[in-house]
């Protein structure tokens, strides 16, 4: 089983390796210059290069990629030259120096996403805190959206197998998985936020934490989680409704079914007992998959309902050329999705030795 975990997570460090790869020569090689895009209309030449200069944009190509993954490595060598882009700073959240040899010292840190070019210097770390929270709070909330009411629909199509009911969940299930995420958003929040505000009292826009108009804080307002929440819930509802009634329908031919049958269990009692669990297989396994996609998935559904998450944050970064905190969210959001996949995998290693071998 360790052997098996270190290959997993072997696997899960080349991956990581290939998507921070990829991300920096993704963004390297788009037009324009970082340094410029920083100062916007307060650009002269002096000041171009002193950013140039901080931030290390004066350096080859191949020198800068270096740099870029000594700043997310965890253990990372820097230099005690303040002149040198890798100089010590508390910037850089050095948690404990280990060793120096000449003007290099190693350090463990957590890793250093840089700064926003639109926020005045701010942290990219520090802007990921203030909206990861909420998109895992909208994320969790439709994977239990998702979970419920789709086992529950599963479970009442195979009741009502081959009737109009069950024809009903099916289509409905369809259009759930085919109708894109952004147009579902625009639908539901006209609907219930705008034409049916009167009876709903949901607003169109509007995130987990509002400011109080009288400038006294913010306030939690759970009633704006409500729309985002469903309208992301809605396909892996779909998906789970479908991997249920599937499931529950082949569970239901086994033998021991038979025997509970032959024994006069009624058939809501035989799927309360015994078919309802060993159903849930495939949908545990769909779920994992989906909660990790939804971290990435919520980019629309934040920007439209004016949820104050990261996806939201993404695609404002992306209006202002802001790259550090683009790039910043990606690694995060691919880091997450890497974790949660390899998690999955090492359980299901543990309740099955088959797949470890």
């Amino acid at each position: 089983m360790v052997g098996y975990i270190l290959q997993k997570l072997g696997y899960a460090l080349l991956t990581l390796f290939g998507v921070v790869t990829v991300i920096f020569l993704l963004f390297t090689i788009l037009p324009g210059d970082p340094a410029r895009m920083m100062l916007g209309q307060n650009e002269n030449a002096e000041q171009i290069a002193i950013v140039k200069k901080k931030y290390g944009f004066d350096q080859p190509l191949s020198i800068q990629y270096v740099q870029y993954l000594n700043d997310l490595s965890p253990l990372s060598f820097h230099s005690t030259n303040p002149e040198a882009y890798t100089y010590l700073s508390e910037e850089k959240y050095i948690a404990a120096e280990l060793f120096t040899i000449g003007e290099i010292t190693t350090v463990l840190k957590v890793p250093y996403l840089r700064e926003s070019f639109q926020k005045n210097g701010k942290k990219v770390s520090a802007v990921i805190a203030e909206t990861l929270p909420n998109t895992m709070v909208l994320a969790i909330s439709a994977i239990c959206i998702a979970m419920l009411l789709g086992v529950l629909l599963g479970i009442i199509s195979v009741l009502f197998k081959d009737g109009w009911i069950d024809r009903s969940v099916q289509l409905i299930s369809t259009l759930g998985m085919s109708v894109p995420s952004f147009f579902s958003a625009i639908i539901f929040a006209w609907v219930f936020g705008f034409l049916l505000h009167e009876y709903t009292n949901l607003n169109m826009t509007g995130s987990l934490y509002e400011v109080d108009d009288f400038g006294n804080g913010s306030h939690l307002q759970l009633k704006n989680l409500i729309l985002p929440a469903i309208v992301l819930g809605i396909r892996p509802l779909a998906v789970v409704s479908q991997l249920m009634r599937n499931s529950l329908l082949e569970v239901l031919n086994q033998d021991y079914i038979r025997t509970a049958k032959a024994k006069g269990l009624s058939f809501y009692t035989i799927i309360k007992r015994h078919a309802l669990k060993n159903s849930l297989n495939p949908v545990v396994t769909a779920i994992s998959g989906w909660f990790a996609s939804m971290l990435a998935g919520a980019v629309f559904v934040e920007y439209i309902f004016g949820w104050n998450g990261l996806g939201k944050e993404i695609v404002d970064a992306l209006n202002t050329l802001d790259l550090p905190v683009i790039m910043g969210a990606v690694i995060v959001i691919a880091t997450l999705f890497i974790v949660i996949n390899i998690f999955v995998d090492i359980i299901y290693g543990w309740l099955d030795p088959k797949i470890r071998t």
